[in-house]
C-alpha cells in the first residue's frame, strides 16, 4: 500500500539539502559506489545521529515534525551544520527560539550613535530588510533607490544593482542566506514572508538563491563597489543585532584610513550634507 503523498515542509527540505552537501569523507565513512546522488544517504545520516532509518526518513519527507530537542542536536551535528544553520534548524523544528520580536522604531540614543561615525556609512535596517535610519554618508553611499526599494527589490529587481556592486552574485547569494535565517523563526517578522513570496515571483535569480538551502546571517564582510558619484571604493562591513530592540540590525561600513575608498566615502558624506543644506535639497 502507498503512502499518500506528503510535503517534505521546512525542515525536511533543509534537513535534505544539507545531507546532499557532505561526503562520505567529510564524516569518516567509506565512499562505496553506486551513488545515485551526491552527499550521505538516508541511511548513513541515521547512523552518524543515532536515531532509526525510518524515523529520519520520516523527517526528510515530512511524516514526523516534531522532533524532540535532543534529536535535532545529534542531526546538527551529523550534519556539520554552522552555528547559524544550527540556530536555523531548531526554528524550522519548532523548537527555540520561537519569536522573532516586533522591531519598534530607531532609538534617539542609536541615531545619535550613528551620526558619531562621519567616516563611516551607518544604517539600520529591520527584518524585511527595508531600511529604518541612515546617517549622512549612508544615504549618499546607498542612494535614493536602495533607500526607499529596500535591499531586495533594489538587488534583484533594479538592474542598476549589477553595476553597483561588483561581485553582484556574492551580494545577492548572502542576502538571500541572511533572509531564510530570518525567515526560520516559527513566528516570523511580518514583513518576512511577503517579501519572500513577491521575490520569488519577481526573480528567477531570487528563487534560484532560495531553493539552495544554504542560511548564514549577514556575514559579507568586503564589497566593492561603483558609485555613480565617486567611483569604484572598498568597503569593510560590519552588521551588530540591536541589544535594545530585537529585530533591528545596525550596518556600519568603513574603508581602509588612508585609502583613495575612504577619501571617496568622505567626499560622499559631504556631497550629501552640502546637497540636504539646500533649500529643497533633502530627499
Amino acid at each position: 500500500m502507498k503512502h499518500m503523498a506528503t510535503s517534505p515542509g521546512p525542515l525536511g527540505e533543509f534537513l535534505s539539502a544539507q545531507r546532499a552537501r557532505i561526503t562520505p569523507a567529510d564524516v569518516g565513512l567509506p565512499d562505496v559506489g553506486g551513488r545515485r546522488v551526491a552527499g550521505l544517504r538516508r541511511e548513513e545520516v541515521a547512523v552518524l545521529a543515532g536515531v532509526s532509518v525510518d524515523y529520519y526518513t520520516r523527517l526528510e519527507q515530512g511524516r514526523e515534525r516534531s522532533p524532540s530537542a535532543q534529536v535535532v542536536d545529534a542531526l546538527c551535528t551529523a550534519l556539520r551544520l554552522s552555528p547559524d544553520a544550527r540556530e536555523h534548524t531548531f526554528r524550522l523544528a519548532r523548537l527555540a527560539p520561537a519569536i522573532q520580536p516586533e522591531p519598534g522604531p530607531v532609538s534617539p540614543e542609536l541615531l545619535q550613535l550613528m551620526d558619531a561615525f562621519p567616516h563611516a556609512a551607518a544604517y539600520v535596517v529591520e527584518p524585511g530588510f527595508q531600511i529604518l535610519a541612515a546617517n549622512t554618508t549612508a544615504k549618499a553611499l546607498l542612494g535614493p533607490s536602495q533607500l526607499s526599494l529596500g535591499a531586495f527589490d533594489y538587488l534583484f529587481v533594479d538592474p542598476a544593482a549589477r553595476t553597483y556592486f561588483e561581485h553582484w552574485d556574492q551580494v545577492a547569494r548572502s542576502a538571500v542566506s541572511a533572509l531564510r535565517l530570518a525567515a526560520g523563526f516559527t513566528k516570523p517578522h511580518p514583513a518576512v514572508p511577503p517579501l519572500v513570496s513577491r521575490m520569488l515571483v519577481a526573480s528567477s535569480e531570487f528563487a534560484s538563491f532560495w531553493a539552495d538551502q544554504t542560511v548564514a546571517g549577514l556575514t559579507l564582510t568586503e564589497k566593492i563597489i561603483n558609485h555613480p558619484d565617486v567611483g569604484r571604493l572598498t568597503l569593510s562591513y560590519q552588521t551588530l543585532d540591536v541589544r535594545d530592540a530585537p529585530g533591528q540590525q545596525l550596518t556600519v561600513a568603513t574603508a581602509a584610513a588612508g585609502s583613495t575608498s575612504a577619501d571617496a566615502l568622505a567626499l560622499l558624506g559631504t556631497l550629501e550634507a552640502t546637497r540636504t543644506s539646500r533649500p529643497g535639497g533633502h530627499h
